[in-house]
């Protein structure tokens, strides 16, 4: 979504200058007040002749930004976020070669229905990735389609983020694209470079 606005808020009895970033799933305010509000969280949505108003966690809260902008915030905080499944890719039967696995709710719900053991019938890899030969494998089995790499949020993990961007990037592929998984994984597209001619 990243819809962002320096502005003018007022937050219960508070009142300043803030930076308003509207993500998929929160609203976050930082500046002289700072807050989170879960997007599902937020009740009372409405537009006033100064901006945007709304109600989470029993506050209320009004951001200066004008009609025509806080008309376009409160379309996108009706919005349902889209699912795992979409942010992956997979839907209108678009399957996918998975390699690897992890114990993750919020990845089988995805993968429901979603999956081939086919390599010709994949439009893309999803490799759960712990360490450098899972990529290496992933790149055996892919000819020309993108790699999905999952992996523990966080930078404690051994073969995370940096690692496996490196990695790729040496084998020729580019990040394109990423997206959270669950509250444990993350998720990064990554997609062949073309050579040059």
């Amino acid at each position: 979504m990243g819809r962002e606005a320096i502005t003018h808020a007022n937050v219960g009895r508070e009142s300043g200058e803030v930076k308003a970033l509207l993500e998929s799933t929160e609203l976050i305010l930082r500046g002289a007040i700072k807050r989170r509000f879960a997007k599902s969280a937020i009740t009372d949505v409405r537009v006033t002749d100064k901006g945007l108003a709304f109600v989470c966690a029993g506050e209320g809260t009004t951001l200066a930004l004008g009609v025509a902008t806080a008309t376009l915030w409160a379309k996108a905080l009706a919005k349902e976020p889209p699912s795992l499944k979409a942010k992956l890719g997979l839907t209108d039967g678009v399957l996918a070669l998975v390699l690897g696995q992890w114990n993750d709710d919020a990845l089988s719900t995805a993968l429901a229905g979603a999956r081939t053991d086919d390599p010709a019938a994949a439009a893309m890899v999803i490799a759960c990735v712990s360490c450098a030969d899972d990529l290496a494998m992933a790149r055996q089995v892919t000819t020309g389609r993108p790699i999905w790499t999952l992996y523990p949020k966080g930078g404690a993990t051994p073969f995370g983020d940096a690692a496996i961007r490196n990695d790729m990037r040496a084998h020729g592929f580019r990040d394109t694209k990423s997206c959270a998984v669950s509250t444990l994984l993350t998720a990064t597209r990554y997609n062949p470079v073309a050579s040059p001619q």
